[in-house]
């Protein structure tokens, strides 16, 4: 982490390190109470998909790694190893509310860790803060959130406001460059989709595209061929999606089926996934997605580190956007704890208080909302699915590689 400690945190973090090296770490291990964190997450249903990927692999990464070295280190308790007491939600709204409950009174866990997904979060939240826990919220992405008086609550990923602003100024530059102005709005009608589509419309307008098309489908969609057919007879030259993992695979799956190839398509949720680029080929090629692009090339501190980490533990790629933010906000956590303890009040002080940089990027929050490095004026990261893999591209700033517009022809 970036934060500077002065010389009497770094006196008390370096004291209880120290204690606690001199002992070998299973014996420190087995005598020290350990820290039991909670979390209801979705094993199943259709959220799994997300969870599996972007969540629970960190939430396991960070725990071994922090047990590697003897413990999450608790200001004037030294190193508690950390233990897990999880259940799976199955994608139900009132199983994972229920769920949480249980964790906290009965179950008395020390921590939470959020679910997946914004219906998640919205549903969560409110609960979580009052029964006065605090919940580092990743998957997130709804303003609205923010009326529930979740005072606990913390959003790190960019919401709608950024991503779509983001979005809009990227398709002026396209403009400039190619001439590209007939937009294809689509979205599930979910509240990330509605209001990821709200947020956007009236930016387009003031921008003059053209919105030939805007339609809604539902969570559960399994078809979305006559939907597309309708896009597509509007001869859109640019398609933007806000969905969730398994119906963009639709939309890619019955766009190549329907030879449906606007020069631009960008989506969201689940297109940044290595598997995603795994089942579609090279037919991934030119696929936009304006979800929080990370890349281990990115030049930011301890990318390339957490990048290799998660390669050596789980033999596979992180995704390309909020992995790596899922793991900076448990270092986030655990450098709270080792300042202030468990104390959950004082832990929402100091990261209300606090800055933080890890391997996504510079995380300040704003009323609980991270409004550094993807605030309206420093946007959101746009990526793409290139031969040389996801590369980001745009800001340029941030850039690892230059758009490939337009998007190739279906293999």
């Amino acid at each position: 982490m970036a934060h500077r400690m002065d010389r009497r945190q770094f006196l008390r973090v370096a004291a209880g390190a120290t204690a606690t090296a001199l002992l070998p770490h299973s014996w420190a291990r087995a005598q020290a109470r350990p820290v039991r964190v909670g979390f209801a997450i979705s094993e199943t249903g259709p959220y799994a998909i997300g969870a599996r990927l972007t969540q629970i692999p960190n939430y396991y990464l960070w725990r071994d790694e922090v047990n590697a070295r003897g413990g999450l280190l608790v200001r004037g308790e030294g190193r508690r190893p950390i233990e897990f007491v999880n259940y799976d939600d199955r994608s139900d709204i009132g199983t994972a509310v229920r769920l949480f409950e249980k964790l906290i009174r009965e179950d008395r866990v020390d921590l939470v860790l959020p679910p997946w997904g914004t219906a998640m979060h919205f549903a969560v939240a409110p609960v979580v803060s009052r029964l006065g826990y605090v919940l580092l919220g990743i998957t997130v992405g709804s303003l609205r959130i923010r009326e529930l008086g979740a005072e606990n609550f913390f959003a790190l990923l960019p919401q709608p406001d950024s991503v779509t602003i983001s979005i809009v100024q990227f398709l002026r530059e396209v403009r400039e460059r190619h001439g590209y102005n007939r937009v294809a709005l689509l979205h599930v009608a979910d509240l990330h989709g509605v209001e990821h589509q709200t947020a956007i419309v009236p930016l387009l307008r003031r921008e003059r595209f053209e919105i030939v098309e805007d339609r809604s489908y539902p969570l559960t969609v399994t078809d979305l061929s006559d939907v597309l057919r309708t896009i597509q007879a509007r001869r859109p030259e640019i398609l933007v999606a806000f969905n969730y993992p398994a119906d963009g695979n639709l939309i890619v799956q019955q766009s190549i089926a329907l030879r449906f190839n606007p020069p631009v398509m960008i989506l969201g949720v689940g297109a940044f996934f290595q598997e995603f680029a795994q089942q579609f080929g090279r037919n991934v090629e030119g696929i936009i997605c304006h979800q929080a692009a990370w890349s281990p090339k990115l030049k930011i501190p301890g990318a390339r580190e957490y990048y290799e980490a998660f390669r050596r533990k789980f033999g596979r790629n992180p995704d390309h956007a909020g992995s790596s933010l899922v793991y900076q906000s448990l270092k986030m956590l655990e450098q709270a704890i080792a300042e202030v303890g468990l104390d959950q009040r004082r832990i929402k002080e100091y990261l209300e208080r606090h800055e933080f940089n890890g391997p996504w990027g510079p995380v300040k929050f704003e009323r609980g909302i991270n409004r550094a490095g993807n605030y309206v004026g420093r946007p959101n990261r746009l990526g793409q699915w290139q031969p040389s893999g996801y590369e980001v591209i745009w800001p340029s700033e941030y850039a690892t590689a230059r758009p490939i517009i337009p998007k190739p022809a279906w293999k």
